[in-house]
């Protein structure tokens, strides 16, 4: 009997003396409260990096339009250094993977509806190459133009661009990427319009 109240009894102190020890606790705080930390920094970095890409997808849109609506015609080649120009605003950031599309509008001046002239495509290899394709068809009519663009008779230059913006620490954003996009129309500056021709010139 005296052995299993002394074992109480013993017992009993231990307890008292593991609820007065503080020894561990810094260690237990440093255990819950650095993933947490670690978790904020790169969330913070990553998404300062997309707000800086979202800036250069923005100024690469206002690029090519301004770029497109300054020459008196279009051809492959000035679209291609256009492409390749304006892609190389992403810098540091890799140009890939991104997508760009150039296109000429015109107010029709009964409906004021904004149809498709020419349109041009462009992605960018895995060597850096500008590879042109086709964008939007012919006489489509595009219903996102802004009213206050809608001019009778008027042409556009109209430019898309569209980035996967693939965080480094991908479970603190998106495992598969975040796709920022923007536009940018800009009137013709040279002419009335600036026509598409295919050949180099």
């Amino acid at each position: 009997m005296r052995s299993i109240s002394k074992m109480w009894v013993c017992a009993r102190l231990s307890a008292g003396a593991l609820l007065k020890d503080c020894r561990g606790i810094a260690a237990t705080e440093f255990a819950v409260i650095v993933p947490i930390m670690l978790v904020m920094l790169f969330g913070t970095v990553e998404f300062s990096s997309g707000v800086a890409v979202d800036r250069k997808v923005t100024l690469v849109a206002r690029t090519l339009s301004d770029l497109t609506s300054q020459g008196m015609t279009a051809t492959d080649c000035t679209l291609s250094n256009s492409f390749a120009a304006a892609t190389s605003i992403l810098y540091p950031y890799p140009a890939t993977p991104s997508a760009s599309t150039i296109t000429e509008l015109l107010i029709d001046p009964t409906t004021l509806q904004a149809k498709v002239q020419w349109s041009r495509s462009a992605t960018i290899n895995a060597v850096g190459t500008v590879v042109l394709g086709t964008g939007h068809t012919q006489n489509t009519v595009i219903t996102t133009i802004p009213a206050a663009l809608a001019v009778g008779g008027t042409y556009l230059i109209w430019s898309e661009v569209s980035y996967l913006y693939k965080p480094t620490v991908g479970y603190v954003m998106a495992n598969t990427g975040i796709t920022l996009s923007d536009v940018a129309y800009t009137r013709p500056r040279q002419s009335n319009s600036v026509p598409y021709t295919v050949a180099c010139s």
